[in-house]
């Protein structure tokens, strides 16, 4: 359960160097927005997802088991925080938080890391379907400016809410959320290597400020970011508390194993590598009891950063030290101007973080797939729309291992060429 990084400073060099700084530099102008994204669209403050790019994806990179791998807050998280903060408030999610973490060490400790292995992959693709639906809808109230007082968590009352709502658009407000998506768009097909995120929401933030559209900013919203980190801080702690969060610290704990595991393959395929999954939940764990006590939010690997520090040149842990390191500095000298960031453009961000995360080239393949593969699929994606993520993670697990099990006990002479070679 060594840490990659200890493995990759045996031989590190000057050049390495260089190329890991410029790398974790880059990922972090991706990252920034994203951050801020993602913590609003969980509801909560904007500074608490910097906090957790930066302390979360500091000891992620520090402890982790993957060479490339970044940390921070995700997509796959949303629907939970949102939750556990309706509900408990935001103390709550920190404490959840903190027990998350401690969840992880322990599996780290018992070798935990290599079952993932044994969560079927359509589980896997049904839930995050699902959440990207999830994280979709949940933005339109930004994207067009609706005037909705709060909306509902679930997400049958949430369409109904926006559906109500629908007479409130804002115009001036959807135009800067489509101007936003489009220039994404654009930017990526036409500049791949470009932050096409970070582009397209400075310069729709830039044109809400210099026409005076009267378009809701960070600032508006929520006040100026703080310059620098809080001073950590335990949450408050009772039997009580910890029995009632006892589920959601399960469930953060498991999807930031499954989606940290999950960045770390991916990013073995793209360096030719091979991660060290226990260690890898072991930094999980640790990361997210660090970022609990400064206030942050749950933490793991982020596919989409941790592919763009490859392609930008990082191949050791320090391009991520690297990346927290230059998010803090930007949270200390130029906090101000995050506030001038247009809440419409937040949501194109966050529409088209959700559209990546569904894997929309993969739906072909999910068709050709075996029906039990597709009704495994099709019931945990509206498991987690209609109800919530953990009894979708919970059915479909069981029913994928019970599926598994039944395809074990068929005997060879069953099978057939195809299957038997396959």
């Amino acid at each position: 359960m060594k840490p990659k990084l200890l493995t990759t400073l045996e031989d590190y060099s000057l050049p390495q160097l260089r190329a890991d700084v410029l790398a974790g530099v880059t990922v972090a102008m991706v990252a920034i927005p994203l951050s801020i994204a993602i913590a609003i669209a969980s509801g909560a403050n904007p500074a608490n997802g910097l906090i957790t790019a930066i302390i979360g994806g500091f000891f992620i990179s520090l402890l982790g088991g993957s060479r490339v791998q970044i940390g921070g807050p995700t997509g796959a998280f949303i629907v939970v925080v949102y939750g556990v903060v309706a509900q408990h408030g935001y103390d709550g999610l920190v404490l959840a938080t903190l027990m998350a973490g401690a969840i992880l060490i322990v599996g780290g400790l018992l070798r935990a890391g290599s079952l993932i292995a044994y969560v079927p992959e359509p589980v896997v693709n049904g839930f995050t379907i699902g959440i990207a639906i999830i994280i979709g809808s949940s933005q339109l109230k930004d994207f067009l400016g609706l005037d909705v007082a709060k909306l509902p968590a679930d997400f049958g009352p949430k369409m109904a809410a926006l559906w109500a709502a629908r007479g409130t658009i804002d115009w001036q407000t959807a135009g800067a959320g489509a101007g936003a998506l489009a220039l994404i768009i654009v930017l990526r097909r036409l500049f791949p290597r470009l932050p096409g995120m970070i582009v397209a929401v400075a310069v729709v933030s830039a044109a809400v400020f210099a026409l005076h559209l009267p378009v809701d900013t960070i600032a508006s919203r929520y006040g100026e970011l703080p310059r620098g980190l809080p001073m950590p801080s335990v949450p408050k702690i009772t039997l009580a508390r910890i029995d009632d969060l006892l589920p959601s610290a399960f469930v953060i704990a498991f999807l930031a194993a499954i989606e940290s595991l999950l960045s770390a393959m991916v990013a073995d395929r793209l360096i030719e590598g091979k991660h060290r999954s226990n260690a890898e939940v072991l930094a999980q764990g640790w990361a997210n009891m660090a970022s609990a006590l400064f206030g942050g939010m749950p933490a793991t690997g982020a596919i989409a950063r941790t592919a763009t520090n490859v392609r930008a040149g990082g191949r050791t842990p320090v391009a991520g030290l690297a990346h927290a390191v230059t998010i803090l500095l930007v949270m200390i000298v130029a906090a101000p101007l995050a506030g001038y960031m247009a809440m419409p453009a937040l949501a194109a961000v966050l529409m088209m973080v959700s559209w990546n995360m569904s894997e929309p080239h993969k739906w072909r393949e999910y068709m050709r797939a075996p029906i039990t593969d597709r009704l495994l699929l099709v019931l945990t994606l509206v498991l987690t729309v209609a109800v919530d993520l953990t009894t979708a993670i919970g059915v479909g697990v069981a029913l994928g291992l019970a599926l598994r099990l039944r395809a074990s006990r068929t005997g060879p002479e069953h099978w057939s060429d195809h299957e038997r070679n396959g």
